[in-house]
């Protein structure tokens, strides 16, 4: 009872500074438990109907300044855009994003395209979405990953043969450049060539708008993810350091 009563004192004061640095370091006054959310999604106290109507309003926004050479619906747009944020979505991530990613998410769309045509709300004569109809999807959102810029030439050199080539010339001529300042190892075929002048002339749009746009859907899909992580990861250590306080001044 004697060796309670001496350290209750010891325990109070400790408690209190434990509160204090966890209201200092979280903002907070109360501890709750949170749910854990997939890697890449939402937090649950984000609207995602918002979050939708957002992005739709940046796709359209794209839209209407440079216009799409994707035939893909706005619905099928965002997916796309939610998809290369979403590292569970496709394998990838924004930066190891490849040919493999495009294909998943066409599968995923295809399938679900393929349900809406047997209930009717689609025409069931449209085409099958390909990786090819990803890919221009993503230029077309300034979605451009890492592995998008691998070419058989450094990719400043490829920005600038693409850039200085003439509005009218044709994907066999810029192979044949390519061919040329990559060496006789290589032989760069026409439709690599336009998936090259792809790449870059969405390099170049997004760069026209201090990559304004890719920065808003990364803002909205990655956001939340992020500030949850800081938050717990300010809580825990916090809690660790008085934690390890309170179990100095004991000892002692």
């Amino acid at each position: 009872m004697y060796v309670a009563t001496a350290f209750a004192p010891l325990m109070d004061d400790k408690t209190t500074e434990l509160r204090d640095l966890f209201v200092e370091t979280t903002g907070e006054e109360t501890v709750t438990e949170s749910q854990s959310t997939p890697r890449g999604s939402l937090g649950s106290d984000r609207d995602e109907g918002s979050v939708d109507d957002r992005l739709d309003e940046l796709i359209e926004a794209i839209r209407e300044r440079e216009g799409f050479s994707s035939s893909l619906s706005t619905t099928d747009l965002r997916r796309v855009v939610r998809a290369f944020f979403d590292p569970d979505a496709a394998g990838a991530d924004s930066g190891t994003w490849s040919h493999e990613a495009d294909a998943a998410v066409a599968s995923s769309l295809s399938a679900d395209g393929d349900g809406d045509a047997e209930s009717g709300s689609v025409d069931a004569e449209s085409d099958p979405i390909d990786a090819e109809d990803v890919f221009r999807a993503r230029m077309d959102l300034h979605l451009v990953s890492d592995a998008d810029r691998e070419a058989p030439v450094p990719y400043e050199r490829l920005r600038r043969l693409v850039s200085e080539s003439p509005p009218d010339a044709d994907d066999e001529a810029l192979a044949a450049e390519l061919s040329d300042a990559a060496g006789v190892s290589a032989d760069v075929s026409p439709e690599s060539a336009r998936r090259y002048r792809r790449v870059v002339e969405a390099d170049i749009a997004s760069r026209r708008v201090n990559h304004r746009f890719r920065d808003a859907f990364s803002n909205l899909l990655t956001d939340a993810d992020l500030s949850t992580r800081l938050a717990e990861d300010a809580r825990r250590d916090g809690l660790r350091e008085a934690t390890e306080d309170i179990e100095t001044d004991v000892s002692l």
